[in-house]
């Protein structure tokens, strides 16, 4: 059985406290500062903390693939679930003042309702075990607790979760810790239980503006991310918190030098905007890129609501310029993709993974 954790006392080290709460600071001045900013940075740290959650899972895919995935223009392969992740994250963000078993539920609907529709609207009910073969947790690294003990378990980490009295990155570690412990689903238990986080991020008011990207941090050593949830298991809370902490200071880093780049890019594009009328409908699309770095002209004509004449003549004016780059979805339709955009999302990507290491702890 899962120890309960409702009442825990948590007791850290002094120089793991003062690291804790130097990470909570690190973190809100991280979303100030994207909340501040002119460019949609909410809407493409969303996505990179969706796709460093599922990379997580060795679900990894190209920022070319995620934007197409979104603009309906791909429906299969990694690229789709990680779009599924990017709802779930949302509802996370949504849901985050009401921390329930229905939204515990919802969340992790959102990952699967289309891939696996019938492994949610439920806690499992059925044994589970981490590592080992399919057939039998023979030699099995972990096994959460029996599916009987799931709903207890999991009201006593919600009752956890709303707490206010625990400092609040320990706070998310901790839970996300116990989350993982029940793993009270048949699948998507490590993308909701990174979505949980974020959630408490933003219920506790660390974060009011976007999904920090702490998956990002995880991710960048994702063995060391496993050994802590290990040793949390044995009754070790410090080494998760560490981990966590430490995931905090890299996503930020990692974050400002996307926010870098996207800056960076948003300045060409201004320069190679000139001579154009402000209220033109290139100049609009080029806003538009930074959410949505592949479009084709139906995106173009939805949003700006101009005929498909304008929207082609926009299109072609931004790839004169070197905005856009025409080319061919994976439904064989045509499409333009801002390639600056996605290879600064690629970047981010692999300064995440740079120190990751495929894991037998999945």
């Amino acid at each position: 059985m899962t120890p309960e954790i409702a009442d825990l006392e948590v007791v850290l080290g002094p120089q793991l406290q003062a690291d804790v709460e130097e990470a909570s600071v690190l973190l809100s001045r991280f979303d100030a500062q994207a909340g501040a900013a002119v460019l949609p940075f909410a809407s493409i740290l969303l996505r990179s903390e969706s796709a460093s959650s599922s990379q997580i899972e060795n679900l990894s895919s190209s920022a070319r693939a995620i934007a197409e995935s979104d603009l309906g223009e791909r429906d299969d392969g990694n690229a789709a679930l990680i779009v599924r992740n990017v709802r779930a994250l949302s509802s996370a963000l949504d849901l985050a003042d009401d921390l329930n078993d229905d939204t515990i539920i919802a969340m992790q609907a959102s990952l699967l309702e289309h891939s696996a529709p019938d492994k949610t609207g439920t806690y499992r009910a059925e044994q589970v075990w981490i590592g080992g073969s399919g057939v039998s947790p023979h030699r099995a690294t972990f096994i959460p607790p029996s599916f009987e003990l799931v709903p207890a378990a999991m009201h006593d980490v919600l009752s956890f979760a709303v707490r206010t009295d625990v400092p609040v990155v320990a706070h998310a570690a901790i839970a996300h810790a116990q989350f993982e412990t029940i793993h009270p689903f048949l699948d998507g238990n490590g993308r909701t239980g990174r979505a949980l986080v974020q959630s408490m991020l933003r219920r506790r008011g660390t974060t009011t503006n976007v999904a920090v990207p702490v998956s990002a941090g995880l991710l960048h050593d994702i063995d060391r991310y496993f050994g802590a949830l290990g040793a949390y298991r044995e009754g070790d809370i410090e080494p998760i918190v560490t981990v966590f902490v430490d995931a905090a200071g890299t996503a930020v880093r990692n974050g400002n030098e996307l926010f870098d780049d996207i800056r960076e890019t948003r300045d060409k594009y201004d320069d190679a905007l000139v001579g154009l009328r402000s209220d033109s409908a290139a100049r609009a699309i080029s806003g538009l890129l930074f959410e949505h770095p592949v479009v084709n002209a139906d995106l173009v004509r939805s949003s700006f609501g101009v005929a498909s004449q304008t929207a082609y003549r926009a299109l072609d004016a931004l790839v004169e310029r070197g905005i856009l780059s025409p080319g061919t979805s994976r439904k064989r339709n045509r499409v333009w993709v801002a390639t600056e955009i996605t290879d600064a999302l690629d970047r981010f990507a692999a300064r995440a993974g740079r120190r990751a290491r495929v894991s037998s702890f999945t």
